[in-house]
């Protein structure tokens, strides 16, 4: 295309018109190739910022993403393969849970997951707390555990839509990050080019989640629905609330903590109903039966204890220490601790979710910058949910971390993070809406 034919392109969407399907795959060719500077990409990205794009130009980019660098081919591994996404949260470790929980029902599990971003944890830190824990399995040792195990969680391997990089590099110091069309490319790039037969993604929505409103929420899910559907992979988006944190821990090994408890038949019932509902429409996807029976089957393996097994099993082929597993008092114990005591006696009103994760982070439970080294240990345990009395100087959450000065630190962010009053919070609906 060149650079001077493609400030024609970027006057076209500037002025309001829709791009043809071989403009945008040459602009992302010629991006990758470096045939076009970052300034004219950078102006072609405000531009759709501010015009948007239709559906059909926005599955043209993606797919053009997606084939900027390698696809994963799952068809060795048998069965209708159902990928998991989440657009992030806190506390939110649903794959720990909803993955061996689909597995148990013979729906093969072949995810690749991220790392913490910003206030939001990673399941691949989550899983790296448990030690020995392995995420840069080999292609062929990824093939072979998800075909004797059902289920294997590793990090992107190889050169998956190396466009997104270049462009998310680009977005986040251009003002551009928060696009609807932008975040729906980025994600679908990347779960296209993963493999998968079908695709649920969970999107998140409220003061927890990247996207706060319900209606921003909405639009996204419906975008990334009708790419993957334009794809041809049936792809599935659940809005689930992120109001307050998922469960009652935040960090890495007290998630993991909370994730065997809930395996064992315990856990909150908050994130109980979230995995149900997400494992459950999994397992419609990958059987091609009701969500309503999905669920059911999906109650079903974590009560009968199959999916803590599964769990064990995936630890161990992964090469984990199924100890901790087993014994979770094995994992290491924060050096310090503190309690965030309620200012005054009422009702827990509001809590500041992504203030909540980012007090985590401060803790030392997230990284600063990519190369930061996570305390595994560092976290905090909700003491109280929305809707439950205080008194004054009971214990709201306890803050966890190595090191006094990040406790400090922290605790003094937390306590901007929590109203309480006498005005009993609405009851929050955890399953948002479902869209096809």
């Amino acid at each position: 295309m060149g650079t001077g034919r493609f400030v024609d392109v970027i006057r076209k969407k500037r002025e309001g018109s829709t791009l043809e399907n071989e403009e945008i795959y040459q602009m992302i060719s010629d991006y990758t190739g470096g045939k076009i500077p970052d300034y004219q990409m950078s102006a072609m990205l405000m531009a759709i910022c501010f015009q948007g794009m239709n559906d059909r130009e926005l599955t043209a980019l993606t797919l053009a993403m997606r084939d900027s660098g390698d696809i994963v081919d799952l068809s060795r591994i048998q069965g209708i393969k159902v990928d998991k996404h989440s657009t992030g949260g806190v506390g939110d470790k649903t794959t720990l849970i909803a993955g061996p929980i689909v597995a148990a029902c013979g729906v093969p599990v072949a995810k690749m997951s991220g790392r913490g971003l910003g206030f939001t944890g990673g399941t691949l830190d989550k899983l790296e707390s448990i030690p020995g824990f392995r995420v840069d399995a080999s292609g062929e040792n990824f093939f072979q555990n998800v075909k004797e195990c059902g289920i294997s969680v590793i990090g992107q391997t190889g050169n998956l839509a190396p466009a997104d990089k270049l462009l998310y590099a680009l977005r986040d110091v251009t003002g551009t990050v928060d696009s609807i069309p932008l975040i729906a490319a980025s994600i679908m790039s990347k779960k296209l080019a993963a493999g998968s037969d079908k695709i649920l993604l969970d999107v998140t929505t409220g003061s927890g989640a990247f996207i706060k409103d319900i209606e921003g929420s909405r639009e996204l899910a419906r975008r990334m629905v009708a790419i993957g559907n334009g794809a041809g992979k049936e792809t599935v988006a659940m809005i689930t609330s992120m109001d307050e944190p998922l469960g009652l821990a935040i960090g890495n090994s007290i998630e993991v903590k909370e994730v065997i408890d809930t395996l064992r038949g315990n856990g909150p019932e908050d994130l109980k109903t979230v995995c149900f509902g997400l494992a459950g429409m999994m397992l419609s996807m990958g059987k091609g039966i009701s969500y309503e029976e999905g669920r059911k089957l999906a109650e079903d393996a974590l009560e009968s204890g199959r999916a803590y097994e599964k769990f064990k099993q995936m630890v161990s082929m992964q090469g984990g220490d199924v100890r901790y597993i087993e014994n979770p008092e094995h994992f290491e114990k924060a050096a310090e601790s503190g309690e965030l005591l309620s200012s005054q006696e009422g009702i827990l009103c509001h809590l500041n979710t992504e203030g909540i994760g980012i007090s985590a982070g401060l803790l030392g439970a997230g990284r600063e910058k990519k190369d930061s080294v996570i305390d595994f240990s560092a976290g905090i345990y909700m003491k109280k949910k929305l809707g439950d009395r205080v008194k004054k100087g009971e214990a709201i959450a306890t803050l966890y971390s190595a090191d006094k000065k990040k406790l400090k630190n922290a605790m003094s962010y937390m306590e901007e993070c929590y109203t309480v009053g006498e005005e009993k919070p609405e009851m929050i609906k955890l399953i948002v809406d479902i869209i096809r």
